[in-house]
């Protein structure tokens, strides 16, 4: 009785010892390795200069899985990652409905050399690797998607959009020759577009202090949504400090290239709530709920 117990302790100790994973074989490509010691963690749970991109899976509940999962790219303007709510915090709501959650520790900190591609590598690793461990993680290799807060939604509104993009150091082994592409996407108070009506703070680490016209249109994810961009949930407030319009250039752009989007704007609510809204908002989660239900239905 006591070895079983004991076997049984020592099972769940070790799903509870979930931890960061490197997301590259090596040496991550695009920029160096900072030294040892500069990644910072604060009293939020925020992570900044970061030193190595990683990875942390939440699986849920063998019986409850349907096969689907999110990655999750954190917020924070490009500069730090709102890791807990933004993070973790969707990881086990989303498992509570059968789906696996993957927060990505991607590649953002000030003077680090992380402008774009970097945290946009990191991102891509990120939905390959998935797709790599499908079988391992009880995961359905068409029904991996992205998720992003912020300027983490704009990542992910990079990965739903530019998925064909190459670039020559992503094809050291069998991994990054998977596909790039998210089977959906989920927007979170985005940051899409570089210009005035997008984020100061992402444009600049993400595009550079002087960044060229052509750089920003490029990294403005509204011009580049395609017939083949997936499904998009997005969720927004009309008093965010992050333009609201940013998210109606997107739904816009999706409904031009026939798209399905499913946009809701809330009144009020402001910017970083996570799945803390409060009023009307604190039903946003409920909305989502129901759209990633009806992703599987056929």
């Amino acid at each position: 009785m006591r070895k079983t117990l004991l076997i049984a302790f020592l099972g769940t100790t070790s799903l509870l010892q979930a931890d960061w994973t490197n997301l590259w074989p090596s040496a991550a490509p695009g920029a160096p390795q900072p030294p040892t010691g500069t990644e910072t963690t604060n009293d939020r749970g925020h992570k900044g200069m970061i030193e190595v991109p990683q990875y942390w899976v939440h699986l849920p509940p063998e019986g409850k899985a349907n096969g689907a999962a999110a990655v999750i790219f954190p917020g924070g303007g490009y500069s730090i990652l709102a890791m807990e709510h933004e993070g973790h915090a969707y990881a086990k709501w989303l498992n509570e409905r059968g789906i696996a959650g993957i927060v990505v520790k991607y590649r953002v900190g000030t003077g680090l050399g992380y402008q774009f591609p970097v945290p946009f590598l990191d991102a891509r690793r990120a939905i390959r690797t998935v797709r790599a461990n499908a079988t391992k993680w009880n995961i359905k290799p068409d029904r991996i998607g992205v998720m992003g807060s912020s300027a983490g939604g704009h990542l992910a509104s990079l990965c739903a959009t530019r998925f064909k993009d190459t670039f020559t150091k992503e094809t050291a082994d069998t991994t990054d020759k998977l596909s790039a592409r998210p089977d959906f996407a989920i927007l979170c108070y985005p940051v899409i577009t570089m210009s005035a009506t997008g984020h100061s703070g992402s444009r600049k680490n993400l595009a550079g202090e002087n960044a060229s016209p052509e750089r920003l249109k490029k990294l403005s994810t509204e011009t580049a949504i395609t017939k083949d961009t997936p499904p998009v949930f997005l969720l927004t407030t009309s008093d965010d400090g992050v333009d609201c319009r940013n998210s109606l250039l997107f739904a816009t752009a999706c409904k031009e290239n026939k798209v399905p989007v499913s946009l809701h704007m809330f009144e009020k609510g402001g910017h970083g709530y996570g799945l803390k809204g409060k009023g009307p908002l604190a039903k946003w989660p409920d909305l989502l709920d129901k759209w990633l239900a009806e992703r599987w239905k056929h």
